[in-house]
């Protein structure tokens, strides 16, 4: 599914006038799917006390469609406008030829009239600012949406129903405005907006439902940034020959551990196996070695020269030896950041071929690029195609930032450092940002707690390295990988709720993951050590 900014919407909007299909066309299809979802809501709307939130522009255009359609189903409307509407508007006239009672800010200084529909009515519809949020939240608006959010909060509170996007939600970043109140469903045009899949937009926005208000499709398909789902993944998922063997499957070389971060590598390199990836190798310092062994029996081994449990720098020259041997790179998990494994990090990376399928960076790795002298001039040294995969605080030691910086805009973030990087990188997070240097990015649907635990990057890290391996270009790599990581978490959430999970709870639920977007069968084995999680497993939704 699409994403599109604010801009990109106007302008898809723009197009649509322009190939024949009047504003007042779309706003039509908009306010009728509004009235309709209420409806569906509602279950029935004859006689159901209904309040719908009228502001000046387009998003308030379609509030009065949605208003006469459901006074046209003989609901009890109240109309409340945040302000008075341009003459000659055709949708406020036919609402007041209906005999819907309107009710104006400016005519109500109390809001006692305000305060009386929040008070009886059983649904609110937010059509107040939606994208088209240029205004100051402040005055009556402000009013408004304070006793909004205190109806919202009582025993029995209204459903809401906001249009395009709630009232204070950011359409292109996500950010909320303090007043902003959480709807119980979005109902979205066209596409969807960034905002609503960013945090914390996304938790402000309910249940989305996206529907068609006819714009051009071809211009739709030019929209550079993706949602994704299922159906994206399932398409690009490496096809597995039966006549495969695991040079077909790709050679993975995980360059990882150190004695405080022992098992890192492990994850790494087994979330890769899970993936698909044919023979993984760990190159590890040679104390950790005989502590990693006996956790993975899968794996070989290059042993590396090390230095109190960690890298020398002498390690880098046997890497570099035997890169020639693998598909795929993966540097960095559990590493330490020592100036042995910053000496090892340049050398490698900068030996690193272009023709490697793929490089993952990762963790201890994006450190020792970020602590580079120069480090701005890092990107030039590494000729390989890469993912860069770092969650926050990573990204801002990389850019200079700060950790609010970057998560105040994480798409454009995202976005303008792989265009700089000249590298596919990976933000993540709740809603992990996929980004290439071509200008093509994608979003994560998963906002989940579960995977706040340590070691869990790693497995993604793996993840990404193991269909690397497999031929997927590295921006294809990173998405599905990240899609497989977030869904294998979505159903040990039906488990195990929002806390508890391990690092190596999401190795077994890789594969079941990927079972359940190619085939979509339910998963009637068990995890070991889970219980019986099958009717999670076949009750995925995507």
């Amino acid at each position: 599914m699409k994403l599109v900014t604010s801009a990109q919407m106007h302008e898809l909007e723009r197009k649509a006038v322009e190939a024949g299909t009047p504003l007042d066309a779309l706003m039509e299809q908009a306010g009728l799917a509004v009235a309709q979802e209420a409806w569906l809501t509602l279950g029935v709307v004859a006689g159901r006390r209904i309040l719908v939130l009228v502001g000046p522009g387009n998003n308030g255009g379609d509030g009065l469609v949605a208003a006469r359609h459901l006074a046209e189903w003989e609901s009890d409307v109240v109309v409340y406008l945040l302000a008075a509407r341009p003459d000659g508007d055709a949708n406020y006239a036919r609402v007041r030829e209906l005999g819907v009672p309107v009710v104006l800010a400016t005519d109500d200084p109390d809001f006692t009239s305000l305060q009386g529909a929040l008070d009886t009515s059983e649904m609110v519809i937010d059509a107040l600012l939606g994208t088209g949020r240029s205004r100051p939240i402040d005055g009556a608006l402000a009013e408004i949406l304070r006793r909004l959010r205190a109806a919202a909060a009582r025993t029995l509170p209204p459903k809401i129903i906001a249009v395009d996007l709630p009232t204070g939600i950011d359409a292109d970043s996500g950010r909320a405005d303090d007043l902003a109140v959480r709807a119980d469903m979005t109902v979205t045009f066209g596409l969807a907006k960034v905002g609503l899949y960013t945090l914390p937009g996304s938790q402000f926005a309910g249940r989305i439902q996206v529907v068609d208000i006819g714009l051009p499709r071809d211009a739709e398909r030019a929209v550079p940034l993706d949602l994704l789902g299922t159906p994206w993944v399932r398409e690009r998922l490496p096809k597995r020959p039966v006549a495969g063997n695991k040079g077909t499957f790709g050679r993975v070389l995980v360059v990882g551990g150190s004695m405080q971060y022992v098992g890192a590598a492990r994850l790494a390199a087994e979330a890769a196996y899970r993936t698909g990836a044919g023979l993984v190798t760990i190159a590890c310092p040679a104390g950790v070695q005989p502590l990693l062994a006996p956790s993975i029996a899968e794996a070989t081994w290059l042993p590396l020269p090390d230095d109190a449990g960690a890298l020398s720098a002498a390690a880098g020259a046997v890497i570099i030896d035997r890169l020639a041997s693998y598909d795929v790179l993966l540097i960095g998990p559990g590493l330490g950041q020592g100036d042995g494994v910053r000496s090892v990090v340049a050398s490698v990376l900068a030996a690193a071929p272009a023709t490697l399928r793929g490089c993952v960076i990762d963790a201890d790795a994006l450190n020792a690029l970020s602590a580079m002298s120069g480090a701005a001039a890092w990107p030039a040294s590494i000729h390989a195609p890469c993912v860069l995969t770092p969650h926050p605080g990573e990204m801002a030691r990389l850019l200079g930032s700060t950790v609010a910086a970057v998560q105040d805009d994480r798409l454009n973030v995202a976005t303008r450092a792989a265009a700089e990087w000249k590298q596919t990188v990976v933000l993540k997070g709740a809603h992990t940002v996929i980004a290439a240097p071509d200008g093509r990015a994608a979003i994560s649907p998963y906002a989940n707690p579960l995977l706040a635990s340590a070691g869990t990057g790693d497995v993604l890290a793996g993840a990404i390295a193991g269909l690397l391996a497999q031929g997927l270009a590295p921006f294809d790599a990173a998405a599905c990988g990240v899609f497989l990581h977030g869904l294998a978490a979505e159903e040990l959430a039906d488990d195990l709720g929002d806390r508890g999970l391990l690092a190596s709870d999401l190795l077994p639920a890789l594969p079941r993951a990927t079972r359940l977007v190619l085939r979509g069968s339910p998963l009637r084995t068990p995890l070991p050590g889970l219980g019986d999680i099958a009717s999670a497993f076949g009750s995925a939704g995507t």
